[in-house]
């Protein structure tokens, strides 16, 4: 079951929408390094990394502030997130989730500002040692070590539970890890990568107290820390590939702390005209620190952070012949400080902002309601509609001209999605809908002061629009005992997209000045398909393909005349093939599989700028190979082997700011006690 195309419980067979859904098998025998790679062979997924520990999806041609992430249905966006790819994906413990769900296309209705390329939405492990009645312990040893990566890692959890009379229960969750990444190696003709390394710590407590069978309460504490993640394309340690350039930064580090504590009720069951009932209230915390020693040998820091408090309310009535209604509504603050500060005797200080607007405040409010409606014995709708409304109020902001202003502004918008599918016999129905996208200029938009791409100083803009979206999807989805598949056809329609552009000044350091402003009209249309078919008993042949397309507008020559361009970072085409087989008790397993990407010569004039991560003309295409075997030794341990990049291909994903992986051995294990 899924609950993030609707918000309720769903068979993902029955979601009118493309989603994807990652488990908990798949994410242990996956030995993923980080939640953005567990993404990577989905259709229409882009995995942008400026750097090992910083990765970026594209989903159906968006990313960063234009994709949503989700722990648990609470909000990780928030108003400091970057139009481009950024890092705060990486700061998700991919050790510490249950599963991920992915929710493909605009879904504003649902989610409000931001839900534009998709929605992804990651759960968190539960309590799971209970006995039948009293105290009941247990635990977890997991450890991860990688080859080309120079990387060790380990997780353990203690689970601890106690069974009353009647039943109910309450269950204790705690776990930790660590993570150590070495420099990486590339493929034949790269090797090693100097100033990739970086090392990872993660914490996490939950606690689950039922108050009847169908009523409990939800305790959560977790926490990510990134030390020292580089941003090795804007360095002298950047590699050149197929013609990019090399930074002049003698470094450029980001430290990376991220908080989430929330207490959740959740009542189902119920008689009456309500069903169920969700309550949330939520704390994040979200703290980065830039280090930088430029090629003067003047170093700099740079930071921001951010405290958000949110909550939500969810219910759900069963109408009988019309339908069943989820209605709610949502509520976000953020409290954001920012400052600056370079090397000196004694150091100086910008007196008014850092990355971002110093003293700010920004509000995100939702009211939704959606209805899933029965129309015949093989018909159904899903029909919802929703109002938000953004405010946005900063006191310290840097101008063009250098003087101190305050930004304040607000903005709303009503939402609407309406999809319909038809099961055409048993297991095989045909989808279609239309669904709108919403995104408000956020506090990046607005008051950014920072450099961007490979070495454009961004500067602050006031007075932005809203970026409005239309998506429309047509699909299929079919299954039976040896064959499963999904095709989709998607359009999203771009009005008023917040694009940089060069102003045609530079600053004193000689970078180009690059400014905003609501110039995007376009569109981004793609197919998708994925497959599965058991070609012998126990072998499964899957895989999937992805194409896209995409025009927006864009200022191209200083701001002196509009021209419309491709999409930035278009995903070039991509196939994903392979073989899987287990044997008949489960215990053993194994799968190969080939990604392969053709040529992502479709740039546009803000791709051919960022030289560092994109070579002239694009991104050469590439093949890799990738084998991988599971064994449950006994069971309570498992271990898992990869050889990733068997033939050792010298590759770069397309906008990313170093190589990918060379031959990478992984080995994983897991004990359960």
């Amino acid at each position: 079951m899924v609950v993030t195309a609707s918000r309720t419980e769903q068979d993902p067979f029955d979601a009118p929408r493309a989603i994807d859904v990652i488990g908990g098998d798949d994410l242990r025998s996956g030995q993923y390094r980080s939640l953005p790679q567990a993404l990577r062979t989905l259709p229409s997924t882009l995995i942008q990394e400026t750097a090992p520990g910083q990765g970026s999806p594209f989903l159906r041609g968006f990313t960063g502030y234009s994709n949503l992430l989700l722990i648990d249905g609470i909000r990780v966006n928030n108003s400091t997130f970057r139009s481009g790819p950024n890092q705060y994906w990486s700061t998700i413990d991919p050790l510490a989730l249950d599963r991920i769900e992915v929710l493909r296309g605009p879904a504003s209705a649902q989610y409000g500002s931001d839900a534009v390329g998709g929605t992804v939405q990651v759960f968190t492990k539960s309590p799971d040692r209970y006995g039948k009645q009293g105290f009941t312990t247990g635990g977890l040893l997991l450890g991860r070590w990688a080859d080309a990566e120079d990387s060790i890692a380990g997780r353990g959890e203690l689970h601890g539970g106690y069974v009353r009379d009647g039943g109910l229960r309450t269950g204790v969750l705690l776990g930790g890890d660590a993570r150590a990444f070495g420099d990486i190696e590339g493929g034949d003709a790269t090797g090693l990568q100097p100033n990739t390394a970086h090392d990872e710590t993660a914490f996490d407590l939950k606690i689950e107290h039922w108050l009847g069978a169908d009523e409990k309460l939800v305790f959560l504490h977790q926490q990510v820390a990134q030390n020292d993640v580089p941003r090795t394309h804007a360095t002298i340690y950047g590699e050149s590939y197929a013609g990019s350039a090399v930074g002049t930064d003698l470094q450029r580090n980001l430290d990376q702390n991220r908080r989430l504590t929330y207490l959740q009720w959740h009542r189902t069951a119920l008689s009456g005209p309500v069903q169920a009932m969700h309550f949330s209230v939520s704390w994040q915390t979200q703290r980065e620190l830039e280090d930088r020693i430029t090629n003067t040998n003047s170093q700099r820091w740079q930071a921001f952070e951010v405290g958000t408090i949110g909550t939500f309310a969810q219910f759900e009535s069963d109408l009988g012949t019309a339908g069943r209604l989820t209605y709610g509504l949502d509520y976000y603050h953020d409290n954001v400080n920012s400052w600056f500060r370079r090397s000196g005797t004694p150091a100086a200080s910008d007196p008014i902002q850092g990355q971002v607007g110093n003293d700010s405040r920004y509000d995100l409010f939702g009211v939704f309601v959606q209805d899933e409606i029965p129309l015949g014995d093989s018909v159904a709708a899903q029909a919802g509609v929703r109002w938000t409304y953004a405010a946005v109020d900063s006191d310290s902001v840097r101008d063009p001209s250098n003087a101190k202003i305050a930004v304040k502004d607000d903005w709303d918008a009503v939402t609407a999605n309406l999809h319909l599918r038809w099961e055409v016999v048993r297991d095989w129905n045909l989808y279609g809908g239309v669904s709108q996208g919403f995104r408000a200029p956020s506090l990046s938009d607005l008051t950014a002061f920072d450099v961007a791409r490979s070495g454009e100083q961004e500067v602050p803009t006031p007075g932005l629009d809203e970026e409005e979206y239309v998506g429309y999807e047509l699909g299929t989805k079919v299954r039976s005992d040896r064959f499963s598949g999904q095709l989709a056809y998607f359009y999203t329609d771009i009005a008023d997209q917040i694009l940089r552009f060069p102003t045609g000044t530079t600053n004193g350091s000689g970078q180009p000045i690059v400014t905003k402003a609501n110039v995007g009209d376009g569109f981004v249309e793609g197919v998708e398909l994925q497959y599965g078919v058991e070609v012998v008993e126990r072998t499964t042949l899957f895989g999937a393909n992805s194409w896209q397309y995409g025009r927006v507008s864009n200022f191209n020559n200083n701001g002196l005349s509009r021209g419309e361009e491709f999409v930035s970072r278009l995903m070039p085409f991509t196939t994903v093939v392979g073989l899987r087989w287990q044997d008949a008790a489960g215990r053993l397993r194994a799968s190969t599989e080939v990604v392969r990407a053709e040529d992502a010569d479709k740039t546009s004039a803000g791709d051919n700028r960022d030289t560092q991560r994109i070579p002239p003309g694009g991104t050469p295409g590439y093949t890799i190979w990738n084998l991988r075997c599971g064994f449950d030794l006994d069971p309570r341990t498992t271990l898992e082997l990869a050889c990733e990049n068997v033939t050792d291909v010298d590759y770069r994903v397309h906008g990313s700011g170093s190589n990918g992986l060379g031959t990478n051995f992984v080995v994983g294990m897991q004990i359960t006690f």
